[in-house]
């Protein structure tokens, strides 16, 4: 192969997630275990270069042509959206999107317009427009939680794993959104300039994952 390519790995769980995922199917992922200060890795037996950043810059740096490949949850996905192939489900990172609202409250049951914190209100909106029903959308960056308690939305749109924290917030799940996991996707541009690269990496990959069904 001559041709290098460079992939972007959203930090923290699922970078961590992915390279396990690369070392088992045979990548020298050393660089990226120990990363230091640098952003940028180059694996020594496989010509891909590893960027790592945050959720959302994955998709920027992907859909731009900077990076061929991402790596990102599909919360980040629905949320942000843009132009590129989403083509395989990884099966780790997963939850789900919920509506939430405080245990015992019938969300549904008035004819007044809801409102909903979230800090995704693009997915927030989609998943109400589904329903035919409008809402009043409130962007939360911090803890969504408190909106409800503080009487500022009538429920929350927001992951959920375990439920743990909403429970502990006297806050229970009504409906599920949407069910998330990591996702790979490839520039649009670089699966026809880079076609056979990008076919040894995703079977590469797919053989692994198949391996652990």
């Amino acid at each position: 192969m001559s041709e290098r390519l460079r992939i972007a790995l959203t930090k923290g769980r699922l970078q961590d997630k992915s390279v396990e995922l690369f070392e088992a199917a045979g990548l020298d992922c050393a660089p990226v275990r120990s990363p230091g200060r640098r952003l940028i890795h180059t694996l020594p037996n496989y010509p891909l270069d590893v960027v790592l950043a945050k959720a959302p810059d994955v998709i920027t740096y992907v859909e731009h042509g900077v990076c061929d490949l991402g790596v990102v949850g599909k919360d980040t996905i629905l949320e942000k959206g843009g132009a590129f192939y989403e083509v395989l489900d990884l099966g780790f990172g997963r939850c789900r999107f919920a509506l939430a609202v405080k245990k015992g409250s019938d969300f549904y049951d008035t004819y007044k317009t809801r409102r909903v914190a979230s800090k995704y209100p693009n997915v927030t909106r989609a998943f109400f427009e589904g329903k035919g029903m409008d809402v009043d959308i409130i962007k939360i960056e911090g803890s969504v939680e408190l909106a409800p308690i503080l009487d500022l939305a009538d429920g929350i749109v927001d992951i959920v794993e375990t439920g743990a924290t909403l429970r502990e917030n006297g806050l229970e799940p009504i409906e599920d959104v949407a069910q998330v996991s990591a996702r790979l996707i490839v520039n649009t541009a670089s699966m026809k300039l880079y076609r056979n690269e990008i076919t040894d990496f995703l079977s590469r990959v797919e053989r692994e994952l198949g391996g652990k069904t």
